[in-house]
């Protein structure tokens, strides 16, 4: 086959070394991603994003702001992805609102619509709110939107957000409940692959809502006595904790798993 690059140092079959400018701009941006990440203020609150996960423990630390494991900092490539799930948003809401959806996601100052309990230690922000729209569902009705990976997005599909993702389940119960919005939610899930499109109502749980906002308590008060919570695994070998699939749910690795484990409290 006749090299029509030759010269270029692209080579058909091979793969080839990183340019030197791309290398370059990558470590540019990597480093100003990572410096931005850093220099956020953490949080102080139980956030509501986070309730379902498994662990009573992990929910703990982040409470706690605990620095992570050595390691367990995020990723540049993982911050380019938070980033693209929060632009995400403005895109899929841009589409309800050109459909004729009139889709609330922020107050007249700029700041997200939420709600904040037991002084502040315990805050969720939605992602909007649907106050009327061209197909036939029940309004208002809160919307949570997510953007993610095609196998992610695909399980989704198959089993519902609630069975696929109850970590997002939990999340949408709790809005349900804290922002008065009792009608059947809508959940959508842009594909980052292909920006398909996946869309299904979410009915209100209210036991599960009541569940996770009992956590919450439960948290704030055993952290406020000085108490450690229990862990969700007997071994640090467990998938809760080393991340990985098990009985059908996905656990990312904690992020304080050696510090929770090192620690025999």
């Amino acid at each position: 086959m006749i090299d029509l690059n030759h010269g270029s140092g692209c080579l058909y079959g091979q793969d080839a070394p990183l340019p030197p400018i791309a290398a370059a701009v990558s470590s540019a941006i990597d480093a100003a991603l990572t410096a931005r990440n850093r220099a956020e203020r953490p949080r102080t609150y139980v956030s509501s994003s986070g309730l379902g996960r498994d662990c009573l423990r992990q929910i703990q630390f982040d409470y706690l702001a605990a620095p992570k494991d050595e390691g367990q900092e995020f990723e540049p490539r993982i911050l380019r992805i938070f980033e693209a799930g929060h632009r995400a948003e403005d895109i899929v809401a841009g589409w309800f609102r050109i459909a004729g959806f009139d889709l609330r996601t922020e107050r007249p100052d700029g700041r997200q619509f939420g709600f904040a309990a037991m002084a502040g230690r315990f805050k969720g922000h939605i992602d909007g709110c649907f106050v009327s729209g061209p197909v036939a569902m029940d309004f208002p009705a809160l919307w949570e939107n997510k953007a993610l990976g095609a196998s992610s997005w695909k399980d989704v599909i198959k089993r519902g957000v609630s069975i696929a993702r109850p970590v997002y389940a939990a999340q949408i119960a709790l809005y349900q409940a804290y922002m008065d919005l009792p009608n059947p939610a809508l959940f959508t899930a842009l594909n980052r692959d292909t920006m398909e499109l996946h869309t299904e109502l979410v009915p209100f749980d209210t036991r599960l809502a009541q569940e996770m906002s009992d956590r919450a308590v439960t948290v704030v008060q055993a952290t406020a006595a000085g108490e450690w919570l229990p862990r969700a695994a007997t071994e640090p070998t467990a998938v809760v904790c080393r991340g990985g699939m098990a009985g059908g749910k996905w656990h990312a690795p904690c992020a304080w798993a050696a510090k929770c484990w090192g620690e025999r409290r």
